[in-house]
């Protein structure tokens, strides 16, 4: 793969092809008239391009359906190492390892609070 419009490009294709993607990057236009501007912006020759957050979208949308060229095309020609995709569910039990973690901190404070020889607690009225 020599430039990132042919990363794109493949990118598209992992996701159903530009008649999809177009669709999904500009919903207020036709199918068809989404995929023509896709493809205008795909095509190097023509003044037509996809802004940094086009890129960003096909990138996530590739993800999504597992294709990774895109991104590890960005980090090798930017000089990262190759990227290692984070699965969901190894995601979702970070954050849930977080908030474990985070709600402990916060009882830790209230039990130091509670025993402050200054603490008085609050009485209802």
């Amino acid at each position: 793969m020599d430039d990132i419009n042919e990363a794109l490009i493949e990118a598209v294709k992992a996701c159903g092809g530009s008649a999809n993607v177009g669709a999904k990057l500009w919903p207020e236009k036709t199918p068809q008239a989404a995929q023509r501007m896709l493809l205008d912006c795909l095509n190097p020759e023509r003044p037509a391009h996809v802004t940094p957050d086009h890129v960003m979208f096909i990138a996530r949308l590739a993800r999504e359906n597992g294709h990774h060229r895109l991104f590890e095309f960005m980090a090798s020609s930017l000089g990262y190492a190759p990227p290692v995709p984070i699965e969901p569910s190894d995601e979702l039990a970070e954050l849930q390892r977080q908030f474990i973690a985070a709600v402990g901190a916060v009882q830790a404070i209230g039990n130091k609070i509670e025993s402050s020889r200054l603490y008085m607690p609050i009485r209802a009225a």
